[in-house]
């Protein structure tokens, strides 16, 4: 399993890392989370400069898709240009996006009258963008995933694992990145939040 980590200029560093390294958990199985990005090299909200690991075009070929949110969603998701060099099969790769990368979620067609979830600043603008968004960590429809709160990118990588291998993958996955002395209650959190979405939707071939 290839996966992009859709990274842009003003990314948030939660969004895009800890869900790439969780998904790199699964190295042993083959597969590998590449943080994707428009330019050879990205600034975070932050100041963090990073080089790309894939470009762009990256997404289109791989077999799954991360979608980060940052500072500057709202210019990319008015970039008609930018817009059109993304592009995203929902028939063949597992979809997510988290926070403001919903947005671009909304600008690409790919929620369309489906409930979705974001971040409190975002939910303004993907109602615009005529989007319905609940009060929710997570939802999933088939291969596409909504996430709202910079941590919840462990559940979008869960259910991303879960959805490509087996949910006693994500189980592991999470097992190994929670909090000592907290484990199993981490595990159980992210569980119940992914699985009735995983049961709803057949497994990918990794």
């Amino acid at each position: 399993m290839q996966i992009a980590v859709l990274t842009f200029d003003g990314f948030n560093e939660l969004d895009s890392f800890v869900a790439a390294a969780i998904l790199n958990r699964m190295k042993a199985k083959g597969w590998m989370a590449h943080i994707t990005c428009p330019s050879a090299q990205v600034t975070s909200m932050n100041g963090v400069t990073v080089t790309a690991q894939k470009p762009l075009a990256f997404a289109a070929e791989a077999d799954a898709v991360l979608i980060g949110s940052g500072i500057r969603t709202r210019e990319i998701a008015a970039d008609a240009e930018m817009l059109a060099r993304i592009r995203l099969d929902p028939a063949r790769q597992l979809i997510g996006a988290q926070c403001s990368g919903t947005l671009l979620l909304a600008k690409l067609g790919l929620i369309g009258s489906l409930p979705a979830c974001t971040d409190l600043t975002t939910k303004p603008w993907v109602i615009e963008a005529g989007v319905e968004v609940i009060d929710a960590p997570f939802v999933a429809h088939g291969n596409v995933a909504t996430a709202g709160g910079c941590l919840a990118s462990q559940y979008l990588a869960s259910w991303m694992i879960a959805r490509g291998s087996s949910l006693a993958d994500a189980e592991a996955a999470i097992h190994y990145v929670a909090p000592v002395g907290e484990k199993e209650l981490y595990v159980e959190r992210a569980m119940g939040v992914i699985a009735p979405f995983v049961e709803a939707g057949e497994r990918v071939a990794a």
